[in-house]
């Protein structure tokens, strides 16, 4: 049996592994994806009060803390059964919009870019942002930087910090929108809209204008058919902050429609003996391991599948390419993996343009920023779009408001199945008997899980001092012969 070891894994945020196990002949047999961290970040939460779990819960992640900071907000609004004012929400998706800008910016051209305006096959010491710079410019990669600096001051002014966010508290947010503050938004919410344009120009002609490419995207080994997750408005149309989360089959048909408070009905966790990330699937269709078709337990929460549940865009510019991308590709659903990217930059173009609709609100400005919690009701549940995917987070409480138990799926847990799945499609169809496996080819197959966007400190926690070990080695034919454990 021969093995291919890519460790670490690059370009992502956190770390993994990925084990590919083939054949004497050279046939890939299995993939193993591998998160050896430990999470813990939900036993940190216990014992303290559900109002400061807002500013805990953004120390998860550097690249998300404002995705964990909405959801907590409205899950410690609903502990204290709480409806927040209108302006406050929507400063709160204000924010978020700028939130999403900034993250789905640094995908794009740090992550991304690289396996396309540089080339999967390039040296791996030019597949980074100085080599996708050194393509496009140094005029473009300055402006990537000027923008992406433009989101985060956003974030900053209504947030109190750019990553630390202590915007939020429970019934509404700590601090209101003058109409100069307004004003200056407005300016930038403009320039986000043009360059979200020139981004999405930019795709087309590397992208789209290169029949390899497209052919990657449709023919590669990098097609998936599972089911879609993704929240929408009362209209069906895709939204990162509030609606009711919605799964759609192999097909596009609806599987089921919930609340936040309600998503124990529909989603079940399980756990695998070779990773400390958990494996969500459907309840409705059960598990039935890491398989694909109408008949999987599995779904995907990214872009793509937040498109793929919806029936359109809320903002007349990123509609069109949503049509776009639909009618390019053959329709819906699209089941292409790498097609995710495109997605995202249709989000980019959709956060920009609700950004502006948002900052030009007249209720924005408004000084009603907060109701005064009254009662505690002792569980909540806040439910919100993270740049990679559905984020849940669930609080128990006592009388008075102490955190007892903590539940928190993340984009990427929920993506955790449909990644494995992905590489090893992906190494199947690219390690070949009698092909030399190269730099190129174990890039690519990294290029897999590289398209969710992972983000493993939101999913995975290690624990301080010595983590658990077992190490079991395997006969050719899966018995164990032997078992060292720390």
């Amino acid at each position: 049996m021969k093995q291919y070891t890519i460790d670490p894994i690059t370009r992502l945020e956190g770390h993994g592994k990925i084990e590919i196990f083939c054949s004497d002949e050279g046939e890939v047999e299995n993939v193993y994806f591998q998160v050896p961290e430990l999470r813990g970040f939900e036993k940190f939460c216990e014992g303290r009060l559900v109002e400061e779990l807002s500013q805990i819960v953004t120390k998860i992640c550097g690249v998300c803390p404002g995705c964990h900071h909405m959801a907590s907000g409205k899950a410690a609004d609903a502990v204290y059964s709480l409806e927040i004012p209108p302006t406050a929400k929507k400063l709160r998706e204000l924010f978020y919009m700028a939130h999403f800008i900034h993250s789905h910016i640094a995908h794009f051209y740090a992550l991304a870019a690289p396996d396309f305006i540089v080339g999967p096959g390039a040296p791996a010491a030019e597949r980074n942002i100085l080599g996708v710079i050194s393509k496009v410019g140094t005029e473009i990669g300055t402006e990537v930087i000027k923008q992406r600096r433009r989101a985060q001051e956003i974030q900053a002014l209504l947030g109190g910090h750019q990553t630390h966010v202590v915007m939020n508290i429970p019934g509404g947010v700590r601090k209101g929108l003058t109409e100069e503050e307004r004003d200056e938004i407005i300016i930038k919410a403009k320039d986000f809209i043009e360059f979200s344009k020139f981004t999405i120009q930019i795709f087309n002609d590397v992208v789209l204008g290169n029949k390899d490419y497209v052919n990657l995207i449709l023919n590669g080994p990098y097609s998936l058919k599972i089911h879609s997750m993704g929240l929408v408005d009362e209209n069906n149309n895709v939204n990162f902050y509030d609606g009711k989360v919605r799964v759609v089959n192999t097909t596009g048909k609806e599987l089921c429609r919930y609340k936040g408070v309600e998503y124990l009905n529909h989603i079940e966790e399980r756990v695998e003996p070779w990773s400390y990330l958990k494996f969500p699937y459907l309840k409705k269709k059960g598990w039935k391991g890491f398989v694909d078709g109408e008949d999987s337990g599995v779904y995907q929460a990214t872009p793509l599948s937040r498109l793929n549940a919806a029936d359109g865009m809320a903002t007349p510019l990123a509609d069109t390419e949503y049509k776009r991308m639909f009618e390019t590709l053959g329709g819906k659903p699209v089941h292409s993996t790498l097609a995710m990217h495109w997605a995202r930059l249709i989000e980019l173009l959709y956060a920009s343009e609700n950004l502006l609709r948002l900052a030009t609100d007249k209720e924005i400005t408004g000084k009603e920023l907060r109701n005064i919690p009254s009662k505690v009701i002792g569980e909540g549940v806040g439910i919100v779009e993270a740049q990679r995917g559905t984020l849940t987070h669930h609080y128990w409480t006592d009388k008075k408001g102490i955190v007892t138990k903590v539940n928190i799926i993340v984009g990427t847990t929920n993506n955790n199945a449909a990644i494995c799945m992905s590489l090893k499609k992906a190494a199947q169809g690219l390690i070949k008997k009698g092909k030399e496996v190269t730099d190129e080819i174990l890039n690519m197959v990294e290029m897999a899980f590289r398209a969710y966007d992972p983000c493993f400190s939101c999913a995975t926690h290690s624990l301080p001092g010595e983590m658990p070990l077992i190490v079991n080695i395997h006969k050719h034919n899966g018995e164990i012969i032997k078992t060292f454990k720390r």
